[in-house]
């Protein structure tokens, strides 16, 4: 009886935390909608003065990451601080949603790890749109159809996605933050499929390349046909008999499939890293990365050239990557992506050097690193 009493006390108290917890979430979305009621009210201003208002930002990158990072360094546990970030980062998103609901392109159709990451960076607030090319996506935030827009950039296995690196080339759009999204693929069919009937395996291109392995060991004999996405390798799957496909938990729930095998990947740590474009500048955060395009003169030590102004200015480079040019034969750019802010003196300073001596300097934006 002492123990039943004991629960029941426990409960009482749970109870009472979760009516403080929904007073003080409602007052949070009250203080968003004040917030969005005081940025309309300087749109509103400016036009009485005529002035032109421009565009009313309602989401701000650095901030929200400020905010998430805070909340990682103060958490004291039980909870793992990543998981408590994931309901700030929900209520963010809701409260987000009272002001102004964001509209996100990714790559689709529905399913897609590329969707996962939106879903990921902005929260279930947000109206996530579906788009076919990676090219679309960038022409959705480009019209203003959409605020935002989330890609694939680089997989841990497989290296770069060029065709993300080629679009910002004519694109005048920033990249606003990113996303790591940790990948795991399974082998689904639909349901009551009998695996000696799988005639046909999809996936997209980089998916199947990432479970090489694995597919080669199991499945050596099927044919394996690269598509435009894991998503539409899931929608094959549910509708036609005989193909299975490689795609993630989203995709299995999106249509309906059953998994044949799981965590099919060659390597565990398998990881996609997403890029968040948008139309933009963001302000520093404290914790940023900076990404820019650059060609030189074709010369003997022209990269050296490029590299050594980061060295001297003690900034520490994350990734670079060659394109081929668009102008001239056997010429390249380089995609240099780095810790700082394009605010930061030393940054500046080392950009200066660089806009010396390129034949194409242009920066592709400063962002948050990601905090989760």
């Amino acid at each position: 009886m002492a123990d039943e009493q004991d629960l029941q006390a426990v409960r009482a108290e749970i109870d009472g935390i979760d009516r403080e917890i929904q007073v003080l979430i409602n007052r949070r979305a009250r203080c968003a909608q004040q917030v969005a009621e005081i940025k309309l009210g300087e749109q509103l201003a400016a036009q009485e003065r005529g002035e032109e208002p421009g565009e009313v930002v309602f989401y701000r990158p650095e901030r929200e990451a400020q905010v998430l990072a805070r909340i990682v360094e103060r958490n004291e546990g039980p909870l793992p601080a990543e998981n408590v970030a994931y309901i700030f980062r929900e209520l963010m998103s809701a409260c987000l949603a009272l002001e102004q609901p964001l509209q996100v392109a990714y790559l689709g159709p529905e399913g897609t790890f590329t969707q996962a990451a939106a879903l990921k960076h902005f929260g279930h607030g947000a109206v996530c749109v579906s788009q076919a090319t990676i090219d679309g996506v960038f022409n959705q935030v480009e019209s203003g159809a959409c605020n935002y827009g989330v890609v694939p950039v680089e997989n841990s296995t497989e290296g770069m996605v060029s065709h993300t690196l080629d679009s910002f080339l004519d694109s005048p759009l920033c990249i606003a933050g990113e996303v790591e999204l940790r990948i795991t693929h399974h082998l689904l069919a639909a349901p009551g499929t009998d695996p000696a009937a799988i005639t046909r395996i999809c996936a997209h291109q980089q998916a199947l390349a990432q479970c090489r392995n694995w597919l080669d060991a199991h499945w050596p004999h099927v044919e394996r046909e690269a598509v435009s996405s894991n998503g539409e390798a899931a929608r094959l799957a549910a509708a036609e008999p005989g193909v299975a496909a490689v795609a993630g938990d989203m995709a299995a729930e999106q249509y309906h499939l059953e998994r044949l095998a799981e965590h099919i990947e060659d390597r565990r740590d398998n990881t996609t890293r997403f890029l968040v474009i948008g139309r933009q500048e963001v302000p520093p955060s404290g914790r940023d990365k900076t990404s820019i395009i650059v060609s030189s003169r074709n010369k003997p030590g022209a990269l050296f050239a490029l590299l050594d102004p980061f060295r001297r200015g003690g900034v520490s480079l994350t990734r670079i990557d060659t394109r081929p040019s668009r102008t001239e034969k056997w010429a390249y750019v380089f995609f240099i992506e780095f810790e700082g802010h394009l605010q930061d003196e030393n940054v500046a300073a080392i950009l200066r050097e660089l806009e010396e001596q390129s034949i194409l300097l242009k920066p592709l934006g400063s962002y948050p690193r990601a905090v989760l």
